[in-house]
């Protein structure tokens, strides 16, 4: 079966390395709340006032009348720059209509490409124009100002519900800060700093109107309010859309605040609200959203950092913070074999990112293991050999490093095995430095987990570095993906994991569905994974252990046992649930065939205590096509006569 190598428009992730044999265990984590407050401490520390640099000398990035850093960038990058600008010449800005905004109330759909296509416009112009430096795309780029200075609201649909207005149309009279408005507010605010002086000589009220409107629309209502959750100054444990924003928000502060008092005010606040971001993230630096989200979490809490060691020239300086550096490591340790990660949760099976942030993380923190990552991925994705995306402010910074970067030596991180003790994700390979041979990882954890899915005690398996057992992901985003029906949602259930139904019933959500005694030990010929998942399954499967244990003997197989013991049998079926990417043939009771992409995966089994039933699944939905474009097959493994007490065995031999 074909595998989907393709790089998603996600971002990238790293692993970082264990010893040889490792040993740990842990209760299940909880909503992590710690007060650390690391990043006010060495603000105090420093007396951040002080040193803070309240002018331009902070940034060394080229600006637009630096003509002999754009002229020598290599030829192929700047004509292919050109020529994206080129195509905006005659763009008509579009209206992001009211039925736009509507649409998400009225169908679910949240219209993202409304939102996007002005986006891309502006970048690529802005882009072209410090390329070029004629002076051709300025026009153009005017009106994308005036568009954006013209507009209700920079977010998205999705996200109305921080206003007391009624959902579904943006109030212009109470402006509010989503990620949408942070993305927008970064890049107008890099527009307003590399052309402010060529917008005055066509009209002093462009660039006038254009900084009125950035404060008006995104930087006094950040400044002025407390209550955006995303902020954690009301308690709570914020994900990515913390550092996400913060980061556009600290960005557009330090190229648009003038007053050095209230510049240094504005930098404290994000500062205590990555802190918030910081308290709720476990000691172990693993990220519970998965390793596609790391790039909108860990490496933009990373590019935050580095803002305010540049802005305060080099005094502000937490990267030797042992939480710093594991939210680094984090990303290179749940490489299996890139483009593909571990993707627990909402996170995508295959991400590409960008791998100038996993190079800069690691010389930040002293990591070899996570530069050469990120020089790796830089040669995988073949970074620089055409335009960057992403921000505007972005690209001059990944241009900028262009050379450094396609230089290093560049080294995929392949670690033996891994072990978070507080997120509770663990994984192994056949052999360190090698994706030939087996990779797993399995997680134990809890049931309210951020962009959490019901798989408390799942695992994944890949072979040569190619998926056989799977986990799907998640499907294209919509209404009820974040509303009280999420788990109506297939690939959001248990039933759709590599897990067990237990007497019919499959796990619930909620903090207090988790499991408990998860334990790891890895040693030279094996790595085993354990945890008790009953916990994870509500009262009415009367369940009351479930020991679920994964083996792999280096270079020989990979073992999956349950133990159980059940408290009544309700009649409803028992099975333990695999999804995979391969296809599944049935040669004779006890052996199942698994033919992947390139590879062949024997599976054998007690054929007196469970029997298969192979399901084949028709991938539609347009995210999850990215990665399972063939389709994937469930199978459920159904125990015949289950006692209250039991176990079952699967053994999976790659054919030689």
């Amino acid at each position: 079966m074909k595998s989907n190598l393709s790089f998603s428009v996600g971002f990238i992730l790293a692993i970082f390395s264990v010893a040889i044999s490792t040993i740990a265990s842990a209760t299940a984590p909880e909503l992590t709340n710690k007060e650390r407050n690391i990043l006010v401490k060495e603000a105090k520390a420093i007396e951040l006032s002080k040193v803070l640099i309240t002018d331009d000398s902070w940034n060394n990035l080229p600006v637009y009348r630096e003509r002999q850093f754009w002229e020598n960038l290599p030829a192929n990058i700047r004509q292919q720059y050109i020529k994206d600008a080129e195509e905006y010449l005659n763009y008509n800005w579009p209206v992001v209509k009211a039925t736009d905004y509507l649409e998400f109330i009225r169908s679910g759909d949240r219209r993202q490409s409304a939102y996007s296509a002005c986006s891309n416009a502006l970048i690529s112009l802005v882009m072209g124009e410090l390329i070029e430096g004629k002076g051709r795309f300025m026009d153009q780029i005017i009106n994308g100002v005036w568009y954006y200075s013209e507009q209700t609201w920079w977010g998205w649909s999705a996200h109305l519900y921080f206003q007391k207005a009624s959902f579904g149309l943006p109030d212009n009279n109470e402006p509010t800060v989503d990620l949408g408005v942070g993305e927008v507010t970064s890049n107008l605010s890099w527009t307003y700093y590399l052309f402010r002086d060529e917008f005055d000589k066509v009209h002093p009220l462009i660039s006038q109107r254009l900084k009125q409107e950035i404060e008006r629309k995104a930087l006094d209502p950040y400044f002025e309010r407390t209550d955006f959750g995303y902020m954690g100054f009301k308690g709570g444990r914020p994900n990515n859309w913390n550092p996400w924003v913060n980061y556009n928000m600290l960005t557009s502060y330090l190229l648009i605040e003038t007053d050095p008092v209230k510049k240094a005010a504005e930098v404290e606040k994000i500062l205590n609200s990555l802190d918030k971001f910081l308290n709720g993230y476990s000691d172990d630096g693993g990220c519970d959203e998965g390793p596609s989200y790391w790039g909108a979490a860990g490496a933009l809490l990373y590019e935050s950092l580095e803002l305010m060691k540049k802005v305060t020239d080099g005094k502000f300086d937490v990267f030797d913070d042992p939480l710093v550096q594991n939210i680094g490591k984090y990303f290179y340790q749940v490489n299996i074999h890139a483009p593909y990660f571990i993707n627990f949760a909402d996170a995508d099976a295959t991400t590409g990112g960008n791998p100038s942030i996993v190079y800069r993380y690691g010389k930040a923190i002293n990591d070899p293991v996570m530069m050469k990552f990120g020089a790796y991925l830089a040669k995988l994705g073949k970074w620089g050999e055409g335009p960057f995306g992403g921000r505007v402010g972005s690209q001059i910074r990944n241009l900028s490093l262009l050379d450094e970067l396609k230089n290093a030596e560049g080294k995929e991180a392949l670690v033996s095995d891994f072990w978070f003790p507080d997120t509770e994700i663990a994984g192994a390979r056949d052999k360190e430095g090698s994706f030939s041979g087996f990779f797993f990882g399995a997680k134990g954890g809890f049931n309210a987990e951020s962009h959490n899915h019901n798989d408390v005690g799942s695992f994944l398996l890949y072979y040569d570095g190619k998926p056989c057992l799977i986990d799907l992901g998640r499907e294209e985003y919509v209404a009820k993906t974040f509303s009280s029906r999420r788990y109506e949602i297939w690939t959001m259930q248990s039933g759709y994991h590599n897990l067990p139904v237990i007497n019919g019933v499959e796990q619930m959500q909620g903090a207090n569905y988790k499991a408990k005694n998860t334990s790891f030990k890895a040693a030279p010929k094996s790595a085993s994974f354990s945890t008790d998942i009953a916990g994870a399954y509500p009262e009415n499967a009367k369940v009351k252990r479930w020991i679920r244990n994964y083996t792999l003997n280096r270079g020989k197989n990979f073992v999956i046992n349950d133990s159980y013991e059940l408290t009544e049998k309700t009649g409803g079926i028992t099975s333990t649930n695999l999804i995979t990417y391969c296809k599944v043939t049935q040669i004779k009771e006890g052996f199942l065939k698994l033919d992947g992409d390139g590879f062949t995966i024997n599976m054998t089994y007690n054929p007196k205590t469970v029997t298969p039933k192979i399901e084949f699944i028709e991938i539609k939905d347009r995210s999850l096509r990215r990665y399972w474009p063939d389709g994937v097959t469930r199978i459920r493994m159904e125990f015949i006569n289950a006692g209250l007490k039991g176990s079952n065995t699967l053994v999976l031999t790659p054919e030689k």
